[in-house]
């Protein structure tokens, strides 16, 4: 049998992204219908279906699909797999993406989805007969397919699960050349891209980067500009968190705590995150590292003595109640909404920089677009570089200039920091293009949203984010004819 979801923290997540919106909306001269028709979710799919256990007995499951919006088609966003999704998480997290999607530029509407199963409750066979089922549940509903809507990995779901779900709309439709397009974050093998698997977290490490060079939000910090030597606490190790503690570590940051679910473990002296990943690797847990003090509650991580805590969890993890203990200047939210329009209001009060998620984790969904366009292109970015002068140099960087326009004033695109760090060069592979169009998108968007944000006089990053997110909509909305 199924169980019955708790809904306070999808409800939480719903209301919260609802709340962000309209908060900037004020800001906005759009016509009401024209908000509410930004506002709303155009389209969810719920399903119930039988999965055959390995031990024989059957168990329904349940699932969604969300489109938020179809202003740009296809809709894109994750696939998850977590014993917390519920319809309304579905339908938040698509607003999310539409509004992400939006931002930085990359042509798709959002949406939103997955089982509500704990993945690691179930055997690899049980998993793939979910992910099976779920997807020909998808492409027989039209909410899977390369022109329509495209899903990649999520909370619970990698590489693996995205092979799957291409391998089952490829049986379904034989016929469709594109079939490969159908979803991104592949195995390479399958049509992936080089890059796709650290861009999320290799995106929050540049939008943070850009924050601590930029003059106005170190001022408001407190803080002195520049990476190196910056306190950092990071929640969660995932695909996004691991990736970021990387980059992080790299650049000269001291971790000075990591957090996973089971614990996690302080030194403000900071952590050797390569010595950590090799002890994790070898024990299964972070815990009991060597010079390290274990925290058993991993929430205690949040409010230890930082410059930038990074939550790269779940949704909800910075609230009312822990918020007025947060000692971190920065919160750069690598997770999808994981500080409430409470906690928000009290970061504001205290002059707290929040780097709000809508681009800062926007980095996997720009290279999940460059992925798509190579699987359209039927062509491999990095075998066309031989010739990159007449293809794929040129072409995704066209597309690159499409998103985001050439500077009016005949300037160049500087990020706010100074240059950006590694142009491709000529005859580059194609894990060197797509990063460098990784970083030079992620430092435009930051760019732009400080400068909309000095430009109007507005409150914080998150509410300018949001107006031109509702502004690049609403132009859409009225090229197409439908708003006068």
């Amino acid at each position: 049998m199924s169980t019955t979801p708790s809904p306070s923290s999808a409800m939480n997540l719903f209301a919260s992204t609802l709340d962000f919106f309209d908060h900037a909306a004020a800001y906005t001269r759009h016509a009401p219908g024209m908000l509410e028709q930004i506002r709303c979710c155009n389209a969810v799919h719920r399903i119930n279906f039988p999965l055959r256990m390995d031990d024989g007995s059957i168990r329904v499951v349940e699932a969604y699909r969300a489109q938020h919006s179809h202003h740009r088609l296809p809709v894109k966003g994750g696939m998850r797999f977590s014993p917390d999704l519920t319809e309304d998480m579905a339908m938040a997290l698509a607003m999310l993406m539409t509004f992400k999607c939006a931002l930085v530029g990359v042509p798709f509407g959002g949406g939103k989805g997955g089982v509500r199963i704990d993945p690691r409750a179930h055997s690899e066979a049980e998993l793939e007969r979910v992910t099976r089922r779920y997807t020909a549940d998808l492409v027989q509903k039209r909410f899977l397919s390369p022109s329509l809507d495209v899903p990649a990995p999520d909370y619970g779901t990698g590489e693996r699960e995205m092979g799957w779900i291409v391998d089952t709309y490829k049986t379904l439709h034989p016929e469709d050349i594109n079939h490969l397009a159908c979803v991104t974050g592949k195995p390479l093998p399958l049509g992936g891209i080089p890059g796709r698997r650290e861009a999320t977290g290799l995106g929050v490490f540049i939008g943070v980067r850009e924050c601590v060079n930029a003059e106005a939000d170190m001022r408001q910090a407190g803080l002195e500009g520049g990476v190196e030597g910056k306190r950092i606490v990071i929640q969660g190790l995932g695909n996004v968190g691991s990736h970021a503690a990387q980059a992080f570590h790299e650049a000269g940051a001291k971790l000075v705590a990591l957090a996973e679910i089971d614990g996690a473990i302080h030194n403000p002296e900071g952590l050797d995150y390569d010595a950590v990943v090799e002890y994790r690797r070898r024990k299964g847990t972070i815990l009991g590292f060597p010079g390290a003090c274990d925290l058993a509650d991993p929430a205690e991580a949040l409010e230890l003595d930082c410059d930038v805590l990074v939550p790269a969890a779940l949704q909800n993890q910075v609230h009312a109640d822990n918020a007025p203990r947060v000692r971190a200047r920065i919160i750069a939210e690598a997770a999808n909404g994981p500080v409430t329009p409470e906690a928000d209001a009290i970061f504001q009060q205290r002059g707290v920089v929040v780097i709000p998620d809508m681009y800062l984790n926007a980095g996997g969904v720009t290279v999940s677009y460059f992925e798509w366009l190579k699987n359209l292109n039927h062509v491999s970015f990095g075998r066309m570089t031989r010739r990159y002068e007449q293809n794929v140099y040129r072409s995704l960087f066209e597309a690159l200039e499409q998103l985001h326009g050439d500077r009016d004033d005949g300037q160049a695109l500087l990020p706010i920091g100074g240059r950006i760090s590694s142009p491709p060069s000529p005859g580059a592979g194609e894990k060197e293009l797509v990063l460098s169009a990784l970083e030079e998108t992620m430092v435009i968007t930051s760019r732009q949203v400080h400068e909309r944000k000095q430009a109007d006089n507005l409150p914080d990053l998150r509410t300018a984010a949001m107006v031109l997110a509702i502004d690049k909509i609403a132009q859409t909305y009225e090229y197409m004819g439908i708003f006068p």
